[in-house]
C-alpha cells in the first residue's frame, strides 16, 4: 500500500466535485429523478479503467460514485477517470455537491488477543479486503475495521463509528453534532479529526482527513 496515488489525487486539477474518503476518491452528482440517475450510472459505467471495486449507488435523486472502496487502493490512473466521470455528469447535466459525500466506517476495538474480525465477516455475509478490515460486497453498507487496544488499558473491547467527511464540511458536521446535544470528547487531531460523544457516552469520530486537514504531526509523502 502507497500513499502517493491519494496524494497525487488531491493535489490533482480538474477534481474540485470528488472528495478523498477512508474508502477511496468519491463523489456526488445531483439529477433530477431516479431515471436521470440510471442513465448517468450507465454513461459512467462505460469509462475506461473502472476497476471491480468501483460501486456506482443510484437514488432518486442522486448519484454516487466510488472508484476504489478504499483509500490505499487509489492510484494515478484514478485522476483521468475521475475527470471523465465528471466530464459525463457535466454533460447529462448533474451538478456534484461535496456537502452529500460521506462514509460511515464501524470500527470495532479490542485487546490483541480478542480480535475477532472472522465472526464479523461471517454474521454480517461479508467479504476480505484487508488483514483488518471487511466490506459489504453490495457495496451499500460500510467497512468493519478492526482496531487493536493497547494492551495496557483495562478496557477489553469498544465499538464506535467513523465519519469520513470532505475537509470543508467537517466542521460544520461538528458543529450541528453538537448543537444536537453532542459533546467534543477529544479534539487533539482537530483540524483533522475530533471524537466526539453523545449523552450516554457512544462515541463517534468526524474525521476530515484525508481530504482536508493532515494529522498534527504527519509528514507529506
Amino acid at each position: 500500500m502507497s500513499e502517493s496515488g491519494w496524494r497525487n489525487f488531491l493535489a490533482a486539477d480538474g477534481l474540485e466535485d470528488w472528495v478523498v474518503m477512508h474508502g477511496g476518491p468519491t463523489a456526488v452528482f445531483l439529477v433530477g429523478s431516479l431515471q436521470e440517475a440510471a442513465a448517468l450510472a450507465a454513461a459512467v459505467s462505460t469509462v475506461p479503467g473502472l476497476g471491480p471495486r468501483t460501486v456506482l449507488t443510484v437514488a432518486a435523486d442522486r448519484l454516487t460514485v466510488k472508484l476504489t472502496r478504499e483509500l490505499w487502493g487509489t492510484e494515478i490512473e484514478h485522476i483521468a477517470i475521475a475527470q471523465e466521470v465528471s466530464g459525463l455528469a457535466r454533460a447529462h447535466g448533474a451538478a456534484a455537491d461535496r456537502r452529500a459525500v460521506q462514509e460511515v466506517q464501524v470500527a470495532i476495538a479490542a485487546q490483541p488477543d480478542a480480535i475477532d474480525l472472522g465472526f464479523w465477516r461471517a454474521v454480517l455475509g461479508y467479504a476480505p479486503m484487508h488483514d483488518d478490515n471487511t466490506i459489504d460486497p453490495l457495496g451499500q453498507g460500510s467497512t468493519v475495521w478492526m482496531q487493536e487496544l493497547d494492551p495496557a488499558k483495562p478496557l477489553r473491547h469498544a465499538m464506535h463509528l467513523d465519519v469520513s467527511v470532505a475537509g470543508s464540511e467537517a466542521e460544520s458536521r461538528l458543529a450541528a453534532a453538537v448543537a444536537a446535544g453532542g459533546r467534543i470528547v477529544d479534539d487533539s487531531e482537530a483540524p483533522s479529526a475530533w471524537i466526539l460523544a453523545d449523552r450516554a457516552g457512544n462515541k463517534v469520530c468526524i474525521a476530515a482527513w484525508p481530504d482536508g486537514a493532515e494529522p498534527r504531526g504527519a509528514e507529506g509523502g
